[in-house]
């Protein structure tokens, strides 16, 4: 390491590393400033430093001195440098109560962990809920439920944590409310309500309680750059606003900006800084501008920067890579490669395909078998490995699609042109052919490089109708033919085989020729050509696998699925249940009250072990109100009270509206309230059982509800006293 005589000085004993180097810096701007003015120039070097003691002791030196800020606020165009100022500066401006924990240092976060007491994993908000989340700690089957603003502690989606595990009587279970952060104060009763009524709700339920924690240390930050929008403000002359980020997993970010008329209007960039203790939200400030909300262009760039996708221009440094035009192929490249010019090659895609990258052919031989090959793009013969080209690829991994454009993974030169198998244009290629009998059984197959030209380009659609043509017998539509036929064989030994075949509509849209903008939606159709492609592909995947593996056994690699924890089916399961038990089947059963919400009652049916929820509203009959009551938790219709251990008796079937999520739903028979009972499914049944003495384990249960009633009165009572 080099240094300059004149402005190099030691470290003082005593004195700390940042000191040490405040000091040298100032050193540095006496000798800039007897240099600079040697001849009389009068210029004066100003020292930058947002650091309180080091422009104490600048000024004192004598030198030229002033903070980022007031610097950046004589500049021309000054607010808009100051919104990109970082927000540190002003989280002591800040007052009002400590909302948060403080965090462990480093060295007890790292003391924890080491000895058990902590544990270390990545925190996961929660969508539905802001005061929820998860961390998911590696060799734990299941994550660590975190619940409340402080057991949240200020971590943010995707930041590396450390948890403390609560005592099991602390233990909590999600809520099932959905809570949006719609509050802008930094604190007060409002925040306090919504913890209070999470809490409540979290601690009423039946269900099992899991695993819970709170953060207690930050041990790595993940934050980004974040899109969004200023929520609107009341008070024009504001210059604080808050941010409300695209991803519902992050918070609000409190941002300064004197740009708020015209940013209200714009899908913004806003960089995270800190987050005080003292603040509900974090600190950050405005990056740039995307553009107008609503607008095409903009919101596909939110699409692409929330994704993490990589989408700028390709650099100098990647297009200096690529192949100078016009590109030909060379005798060195004919005697490289196994000419297969001569072959009735031909590629199906979909409409408007230019990056074609794979192609076939079939055609008959002499002993009745057929020569079927896969041809699949040379990419590697244009990008070398460890150049810009390949990094970038490396980098952008695939090829993104969205409605009107494509993201391409390589320059389009390659994409589109020379590593596209274009109808009637010679190109590199990778081939994978096979000797194949008629009952799709594989005789013998080679891989070699190739050089092929195909004899056309076609549409999922025109290879179809070329295939159901009769009349159509060129060269092209018997190969077409030949290889339908062999990929029906090879899918139906391929799903006796215990394929898995995953249902799953692929969505195309319609897009204007002229504005692209999309103009209708429909479902992709599917045919015999979708499916002959996908067998083929699928068979070349398999056979260069089970090459790779005989010939470089210790670099082959298989990716393996880890088996699923048992828990994980545990949903699976109850729902299986409940679809097959339930499945076209209404039916009247006695059950309990567990307990009384605002708008529902939890019921159990004790014959089934089920739960589920009874709502008391009826949009059929707005007449029927039930008034709530939160001192003794019950609901009152008329005559008819609720509490928590009642009997009643419930109608129960499976709701179909939603053939992804369907559960049960309950309908109330007893007791009756007039417009909002359903009757019972057969009356004569229902007096037969009634007659019936009741099971013991329902004796039990309305003891308990009188028990408990009767303890609820004696607390009442010793209160009045």
């Amino acid at each position: 390491m080099l240094y300059f005589r004149e402005t190099y000085i030691e470290r003082e004993p005593g004195e700390k590393t940042n000191d040490r180097n405040d000091r040298a810096i100032r050193v540095a701007v006496k000798w800039y400033n007897t240099h600079l003015n040697f001849d009389d120039n009068n210029i004066n070097v100003v020292l930058l430093t947002d650091d309180i003691e080091n422009k104490t002791r600048a000024a004192e030196e004598g030198l030229f001195v002033v903070s980022m800020e007031d610097y950046i606020a004589s500049l021309e165009n000054a607010n808009f440098l100051l919104d990109k100022l970082s927000k540190r500066s002003y989280s002591s401006d800040i007052h009002g109560p400590e909302l948060f924990p403080c965090h462990l240092s480093p060295t007890e976060v790292h003391n924890g962990v080491s000895s058990g007491k902590l544990l270390q994993g990545t925190f996961l908000a929660s969508r539905e809920n802001f005061l929820e989340g998860n961390v998911n700690v590696e060799g734990r089957e299941k994550p660590i439920f975190v619940q409340g603003r402080a057991h949240l502690n200020r971590a943010v989606d995707g930041d590396i944590v450390a948890v403390e595990m609560l005592p099991d009587d602390k233990w909590s279970s999600p809520s099932e409310i959905v809570l949006e952060d719609e509050k802008s104060t930094d604190a007060g009763d409002d925040a306090e309500d919504e913890e209070k009524a999470l809490r409540k709700q979290s601690s009423s339920k039946m269900q099992e309680k899991i695993p819970t924690g709170k953060i207690v240390g930050i041990i790595r930050r993940k934050w980004r750059q974040y899109c969004g929008i200023l929520q609107p403000s009341a008070i024009k002359t504001n210059v604080r606003h808050l941010f409300v980020p695209a991803e519902r997993k992050i918070p609000k970010i409190r941002i300064e900006t004197r740009q708020a008329e015209i940013l209200s209007k714009q899908r913004i960039i806003v960089a995270l800084d800190s987050w005080p203790r003292n603040s509900r939200y974090p600190l950050g400030h405005f990056v740039r501008a995307l553009g107008n909300i609503g607008d095409k262009e903009t919101e596909n760039e939110v699409l692409l920067l929330e994704h993490d996708v990589p989408h700028s221009r390709f650099s100098d440094a990647v297009l200096s890579f690529l192949p100078k035009l016009p590109w030909i192929i060379t005798e060195t490249d004919v005697a490289q490669r196994e000419d297969l010019r001569y072959l009735d090659i031909c590629s199906v895609d979909p409409p408007g395909c230019t990056d074609i990258d794979d192609a076939l052919h079939c055609r008959s031989l002499p002993n009745g078998n057929f020569d079927v090959g896969v041809h699949i793009a040379d990419v590697s013969h244009f990008i070398r490995p460890g150049t810009a080209l390949d990094k970038e690829a490396a980098l952008r991994a695939t090829t993104v699609y969205l409605v009107d454009k494509r993201i391409d993974m390589v320059p389009e030169l390659l994409s589109s042109n020379l590593c596209s198998l274009r109808g009637k244009e010679e190109r590199f290629a990778f081939s994978c052919i096979w000797e194949i009998d008629s009952d799709a059984n594989i005789i013998n197959i080679r891989f070699c490089k190739s050089i092929i030209c195909s004899r056309q380009a076609m549409t999922y659609e025109e290879a179809q109708l070329k295939i159901d043509d009769a009349t159509q017998q060129d060269a092209i539509a018997k190969s077409l033919r030949g290889l339908n036929q062999l990929a029906k064989k090879l899918k139906k030994k391929r799903l006796e085989n215990g394929a898995l075949t995953l249902a799953s509509p692929e969505i195309r849209f319609q897009v204007d020729s002229e504005t692209h903008d999309p103009i209708d939606v429909e479902a992709k159709k599917l045919r015999d050509t979708n499916s002959m492609v996908e067998e083929f592909m699928l068979l070349a995947n398999i056979s260069v696998a089970e090459k790779i593996l005989a010939e470089f056994p210790e670099c082959a690699m298989l990716r393996r699925h880890p088996e699923p924890p048992q828990s994980n089916f545990e949903p699976l399961i109850k729902a299986a249940k409940n679809q097959i038990f339930f499945r076209n089947k209404i039916q009247d059963e006695e059950g309990y009250i567990l307990f009384v919400r605002k708008n529902a009652l939890q019921v159990l049916i004790p014959k089934y072990g089920l739960e589920g929820t009874l709502y008391l509203n009826n949009s059929a009959s707005p007449s029927v109100t039930f008034v709530y009551n939160s001192e003794d938790q019950s609901q009152t219709c008329g005559d008819v009270v609720f509490r928590a251990f009642d009997p009643v008796v419930i109608q129960m079937s499976l709701d179909s509206s939603n053939v992804q999520h369907e559960k049960l739903f309950f309908k109330l028979v007893k007791p009756e309230i007039p417009n909002f009972s359903v009757p019972p499914l057969n009356t004569s049944d229902t007096e037969e059982n009634s007659t019936k003495k009741p099971l013991k384990r329902n004796l039990e249960i309305k003891e308990e509800s009188s028990n408990v009633r009767n303890k609820k009165i004696g607390k009442k009572k010793k209160k009045k006293n």
